[in-house]
């Protein structure tokens, strides 16, 4: 009797190996669909613009860092600015970032958000102690949430969204933010896991060289003079649409990374004006509030941002033959 149960139990052997084995290679499957940054990709959300609430940003209520108490973890040797990762009270971790690049990137990110754009979740906070390491004014807080995983960089000319509207418009927003860092290393796919739900955002990861001019002249190495960040006045004055030519906009963009405008329609610089009328003034202000800006500043900004928004309108309407 004890024999047979042996044979019977090695005949079944080989059936069990083979569902084993078949279960392993399609989990192997799924890790791999998993981790391919095309896979569900995503770079824009269409939604109500004018409902998006700017104050928060993409974090929300929910994921605003509770500074009470703060752990820290480590420093971050990446980037050229110095930055910690640190613990908050409510166990969520954050990147935090000191410099003139901390409020320019919130603002950025807040008004990415609210057009749509996949971005990063972060707040400024405008004084923070961390643990052995000082007190500090003005600190953005960059979330790193456990059902996020950062992959590799994706590239301006090669990604799935190329000739959309959708990354020609992200492109027209660096001319917009007068971000003079144009380069690839600053680009990330973020792997989300929404409930065993995985998709693919790409989105920019450092915006801190915004809101302030970009460099005097296209020269090789000497397009870096003159260059600034977070300065309200000179970005207000700062050039944007130069013009139109056909059925192309020319944009006052000087330095590395300009012949990424060259390509830009002036119906797919429309669809981006569409989104930024929906912006309501209180949007705009409060997405410069979050960053800590002086009220004076704020009231800079605001009317530069909408002088923008003005300038690409009227440039689309009219090539485009829109009233």
């Amino acid at each position: 009797m004890k024999k047979f149960k042996r044979i019977k139990l090695f005949a079944f052997l080989p059936v069990v190996l083979l569902v084993a084995s078949a279960n392993i290679d399609a989990q192997e499957k799924q890790g791999k669909k998993d981790s391919d940054p095309s896979a569900n990709a995503k770079l824009w959300d269409s939604g109500s613009v004018s409902e998006r609430n700017l104050l928060l940003g993409p974090g929300g209520e929910e994921m605003k860092p509770d500074v009470s108490k703060v752990t820290f973890i480590k420093e971050e040797t990446q980037g050229h600015n110095k930055k910690y990762r640190i613990k908050d009270a409510a166990g969520h971790e954050w990147v935090a970032k000191f410099g003139r690049e901390a409020q320019p990137e919130t603002v950025a990110v807040r008004i990415l958000h609210g057009l749509g754009y996949k971005t990063e979740i972060n707040y400024l906070v405008p004084s923070l102690t961390i643990p052995g390491k000082g007190t500090f004014e003005n600190v953005r807080l960059e979330g790193r949430p456990a059902n996020v995983k950062r992959l590799d960089e994706w590239k301006w000319r090669e990604n799935p969204f190329v000739g959309t509207n959708e990354l020609q418009g992200l492109k027209i927003m660096m001319v917009f933010f007068t971000n003079w860092d144009l380069l690839d290393l600053q680009n990330k796919v973020l792997q989300v896991n929404n409930n065993g739900e995985i998709e693919h955002d790409y989105i920019i990861s450092d915006l801190g060289a915004t809101f302030g001019k970009l460099g005097n002249n296209n020269l090789p190495f000497f397009f870096r003079i003159g260059r600034q960040t977070n300065n309200p006045e000179t970005w207000s004055e700062a050039g944007f649409v130069s013009g139109v030519k056909n059925g192309k906009i020319d944009f006052d963009f000087k330095g590395k990374g300009r012949d990424l405008m060259n390509d830009i329609t002036v119906a797919q610089g429309r669809w981006l004006a569409d989104l930024l009328l929906q912006l309501t003034d209180q949007q705009i202000e409060d997405a410069f509030r979050a960053a800590n800006y002086s009220p004076q500043d704020v009231t800079t900004l605001r009317d530069g941002f909408k002088a923008r928004v003005e300038v690409l309108d009227k440039a689309t309407r009219q090539s485009a033959g829109t009233n």
